[in-house]
C-alpha cells in the first residue's frame, strides 16, 4: 500500500503569538506534553513497522513540533527507514536545525513558514541558507496580509532562487485583482490559495491514498472531515479506504484542496506534495477557479490556461 498520513496529535502551544493564528502563545500543561511525546511515539514505532507498505508523513500540529525533542528525533528516525518515502513537518523554523544533520536528506523535508515581527528577519533567513547549503528539501511560505507584502517581497530577494516560496490566501481576506496580482508576482501558484475551492462532490484523494490520524489513532479522511474511518492500532481504518468525493461545500486549506482530484496539483508538485514544492520543470496549469457573484464564498469564472515555469521561484 502507498499512504501518505497527515499526522496531528495533541500539541497545540506556539512559542509566536501571530494575531492571525488560534494557537498564539499557547501553553501546553507538562501532562499534555508528556501525552503528545507518548502519542507521536505510539505513531513513530507504528510506522516504523510498516515495512510492507510505502509512507509518506506529513506533520500538522496545531503548534510548533520542531522546538520539543521528540518531533525531532521522530523526523530522524522516520527518514532512515526503507519503507518512509517522505517525511515532513510544517514549522515556523524558530527551533534549532543542527539536527537535521543526523537525517536522511533524500527523505527529511521542511515546510516553513516566516512570520514577520516573531523573529528576526536575519535570523530565519539565516536558518533558511543553511538548510539549503545542507541540500535540506524545503519551502517557505508567508501569509498573504498587505502588511506582508514588502516582507515577501525582501524574502524572494534573498532566498536562493531554488527555494520556492509560497502565499497563503490570509483568513476571511478577499484580494482585488491588483493586489491579487502583486501576490501572483511572487508566487505564481497563488491563485490557487486565492479563494476556497468548491469541493462538494468532487473526488478526492483523501480517504483512499490520504489519511489523517490523530494522537489517539483515529483515522479521518482529512483534518477537515469528522468522520472517522476506523483506527490506526488496531488496522480497522484498512477497511474504509476506497475511492470517494469530498462532502463539504468548499475547501480552502492547501493540505486539502491539493488532494482534490479536480486540481492539476499533484503534477504541479510531483515529488513534492506534503513539503510543498512544485516540480522545476514548466507546467502548463489550468487556472484555479475564480469566485461568481452567485456566492460570496466561492465566485467562479471561466477557466483558462497559462503555461507556468518554476525556473525562478
Amino acid at each position: 500500500m502507498d499512504l501518505t498520513i497527515l499526522y496531528r496529535g495533541p500539541l497545540s502551544s506556539c512559542d509566536y503569538d501571530c494575531p492571525y493564528c488560534p494557537f498564539a502563545k499557547r501553553r501546553d500543561s507538562t501532562a499534555q506534553l508528556r501525552a503528545d511525546r507518548a502519542a507521536l511515539q505510539r505513531f513513530t514505532d507504528w510506522a516504523g513497522a510498516q515495512t510492507d507498505d510505502r509512507l509518506s508523513v506529513l506533520f500538522t500540529p496545531w503548534g510548533e513540533g520542531l522546538v520539543r525533542s521528540w518531533y525531532r528525533e521522530a523526523m530522524v528516525e522516520l527518514s532512515r527507514q526503507p519503507h518512509i518515502e517522505r517525511v515532513a513537518i510544517q514549522t515556523n523554523l524558530s527551533g534549532r536545525i543542527e539536527w537535521t544533520a543526523d537525517a536522511d536528506p533524500d527523505t527529511l523535508a521542511l515546510w516553513c513558514t516566516y512570520h514577520p515581527g516573531q523573529t528576526p528577519y536575519r535570523r530565519f533567513l539565516d536558518k533558511a541558507e543553511r538548510l539549503a547549503a545542507q541540500g535540506i528539501r524545503f519551502s517557505v511560505g508567508i501569509v498573504g496580509l498587505p502588511e506582508h507584502l514588502d516582507h515577501a517581497r525582501r524574502l524572494r530577494a534573498d532566498l536562493p532562487d531554488h527555494v520556492y516560496l509560497w502565499v497563503n490566501a490570509a483568513e476571511g481576506h478577499t484580494y482585488t485583482d491588483d493586489q491579487a496580482a502583486d501576490w501572483t508576482a511572487i508566487d505564481e501558484l497563488f491563485p490557487f490559495s486565492r479563494d476556497p475551492h468548491r469541493s462538494a462532490g468532487a473526488p478526492c484523494r483523501t480517504g483512499s491514498s490520504v489519511i489523517s490520524v490523530d494522537g489517539e489513532g483515529t483515522v479521518r479522511r482529512c483534518h477537515f472531515v469528522p468522520a472517522p474511518l476506523g483506527n490506526l492500532y488496531d488496522g480497522s481504518y484498512r477497511a474504509s479506504l476506497a475511492p470517494r468525493t469530498c462532502p463539504l461545500a468548499v475547501c480552502d486549506c492547501h493540505i486539502g484542496y491539493v488532494h482534490l482530484e479536480t486540481l492539476p496539483l499533484y503534477d504541479v508538485f510531483a515529488g513534492g506534495v506534503l513539503e510543498r514544492i512544485p516540480t522545476r520543470s514548466p507546467v502548463e496549469l489550468p487556472l484555479h477557479p475564480r469566485p461568481t457573484e452567485a456566492s460570496t464564498s466561492t465566485r467562479i469564472a471561466p477557466v483558462s490556461r497559462e503555461l507556468v515555469s518554476f525556473d525562478t521561484v
